[in-house]
């Protein structure tokens, strides 16, 4: 080989080595990530299986459900949302603008003075958000008296924790900062102080109330009523420790928060120009999972002030059944429990690690390496995406009776929650794929795509959802409406974004991702089979769904794991830990 053509094909090694290097340094990080939020969420199964031990699905647990959504609407929005995507990108570019001018530290004070502004900006909308709906609220408290007593209830629930949105919505942002310089731990193992507050909380005032010994049914109510306060307050001490356990790494990275009034700067102005189509993509969707959430409250049965049944509203001059029962908020956020754990724990993880890179290399115009890390974390999204849907469908009874069908959770309400989970375990492939697509928009500074689809899921969601409530189906509808419009914004995203950056080359992905649905296919059938075996264990006890559940499960992922080195399927070994060269 002549030296020109070696020296015409360095570069491309180079750049291939720099793809690979980069590919295993956000895998490596989301391993680190989903590590974390693996324990956030065994921790968070376990606060829902005390909660739902001695709150079950009723009233006082349905309430809670909604109103603790509202701070959280808000923590999607802002923390993770709009301003943390617009954020990112251009405290990205500040940062390497650092390392480029020779002038280090002035340039570091003003990649330090612009996070800073950003973090004051956001207390300053925050702390106005919560005033104002603080505000509304105990207007309509105080205007509503007569309403239905569990509707009561949801608004002074909301008004006691709608200030976390101030602490959750920070710890976010703050997060933001830190996964810029990959420090990915502390934001990741902030999460788990909500969780174990909440078990100890309720574990203990279960205790001192005596809830499990308690047999009237309005003094029950009564107890956990007060219980639910309790937790709400300490909602809001959990989130000062959310804050305050990011403080020592923030100030390793050299950020310090100074309260300052003159944030209005060029830099933050460019941001908020950004935020806005992202802030209403953001809002868009988070409607949506409030509304599910409004709707579930609004058309369950409930119980008059007198403890009467009210299964009826009457709407233009005609008698309608309410279409859910009661409880239906609190089972629905179970069943959601249920499929965001694989979707969290690696999912999330792997895109959360994959953003701070993407716009660095879309901010560098390196089309060919964003192509490629895009392509490495699509097919590692799939890889456990499509075999955790299938799963989650095939252990869902077990795993609902065996978690949940206890204390004041019946075999009806487990019914239930396990029908609903079928429809959301569908999409779990459809969430997974989402995270990534949507990081690699806000990469590209496209906040309207999103912004455009987010409008459309909503649209989709509603018109799918809501005649389905009025069938058997009845409150699982929801559910289907949720995979429906998820999975079609999911195929659609990725092609629009194929056809936006001239080709992702997912060609080239064509032959793993048949490879993993026939691995996947495989493993049901597997699964399938055992449960029509002699082998699979029959009853109705604990135990015996325990070994259903771990028995599935074990043959599922061993079934699943061979098909997959069986048939070559490339993308496994990002999973896997890397050898060292040389090792």
């Amino acid at each position: 080989m002549s030296e020109a053509a070696a020296l015409s094909i360095e570069p491309k090694r180079i750049v291939e080595q720099a793809a690979v290097a980069s590919s295993r340094s956000f895998v490596g990080h989301a391993k680190l990530i989903g590590f974390f939020t693996l324990i956030s969420r065994i921790l968070g199964l376990g606060r829902e299986i005390v909660a739902g031990h001695y709150l079950g699905t009723g009233l006082v647990a349905s309430a809670f459900t909604f109103a603790f959504a509202v701070p959280n609407l808000f923590r999607k929005l802002f923390g993770e949302g709009a301003l943390s995507a617009a954020f990112i990108p251009l405290y990205t570019q500040a940062l390497k603008q650092q390392r480029h001018e020779p002038d280090g530290e002035a340039s570091a004070s003003g990649a330090n003075a612009f996070a800073n502004a950003s973090v004051n900006l956001l207390c300053v909308i925050l702390i106005a958000l919560t005033a104002i709906g603080e505000l509304i609220l105990f207007a309509l408290i105080f205007a509503g008296r007569e309403m239905r007593p569990d509707r009561l209830l949801t608004l002074k629930l909301t008004a006691i924790m709608l200030p976390y949105v101030l602490m959750i919505c920070g710890s976010a942002f703050l997060s933001g900062i830190l996964q810029v310089h990959r420090r990915f731990g502390p934001p990741a193992a902030a999460p788990i102080i909500l969780n174990v507050v909440h078990i100890i909380v309720v574990f203990i005032g279960a205790r001192i109330l005596h809830l499990r010994g308690e047999s009237n049914p309005v003094r029950m109510i009564a107890l956990q009523t007060t219980l639910a306060y309790s937790l709400g307050f300490f909602v809001l001490v959990a989130g000062v420790l959310q804050v305050l356990i990011l403080v020592p790494s923030l100030r390793a990275v050299g950020f310090r928060f100074q309260p300052v009034l003159h944030f209005w700067t060029p830099t933050v102005r460019r941001m908020l120009k950004l935020t806005i189509p992202v802030a209403l993509g953001a809002g868009v969707l988070q409607l949506s999972v409030l509304l599910d959430k409004g709707i579930s409250m609004a058309l369950m049965r409930g119980v008059g002030r007198a403890g009467q049944v009210i299964d009826h509203f009457i709407f233009l001059g005609h008698r309608i059944a309410y279409p859910m029962e009661l409880g239906a908020p609190a089972r629905l956020n179970l069943a959601q429990f249920l499929y965001q754990f694989p979707l969290g724990v690696f999912a999330i993880a792997l895109a959360t690690a994959i953003f701070p890179g993407l716009s660095a290399d879309a901010l560098e115009n390196d089309r060919d390496r964003f192509r490629s890390i895009l392509r490495k974390g699509i097919e590692a999204t799939l890889l456990e995406g499509l075999p955790a849907s299938i799963g989650l469908i095939l252990v869902r009874e077990p795993a609902v009776r065996l978690l949940f069908q206890h204390g004041q959770i019946t075999a009806h309400d487990a019914d239930l929650i396990s029908r609903s989970v079928l429809f959301y375990s569908a999409a779990i492939w459809a969430f997974s794929l989402q995270q990534i697509i949507n990081r690699a928009y806000y990469s590209l500074h496209d906040m309207t795509t999103p912004l455009v689809m987010s409008i459309v899921t909503l649209v989709v969601n509603l018109m799918v959802e809501i005649p389905l409530l009025w069938t058997p189906l009845a409150e699982s509808g929801m559910a289907a409406g949720t995979l429906v419009s998820f999975a079609l914004q999911a195929v659609v995203m990725l092609y629009m974004l194929d056809r936006r950056i001239g080709g992702l080359g997912l060609s080239s992905s064509v032959a793993p991702i048949l490879k993993m649905l026939v691995a996947t296919l495989i493993m049901t059938l597997a699964c399938w089979a055992l449960r029509h075996s002699p082998l699979y264990p029959q009853g109705n006890t604990r135990f015996t769904w325990a070994a259903q559940m771990l028995l599935v499960i074990a043959t599922g992922a061993l079934v699943y794991l061979t098909a997959c080195a069986t048939l070559g399927i490339g993308v496994l070994h990002h999973l896997l830990p890397q050898r060292r060269a040389g090792a």
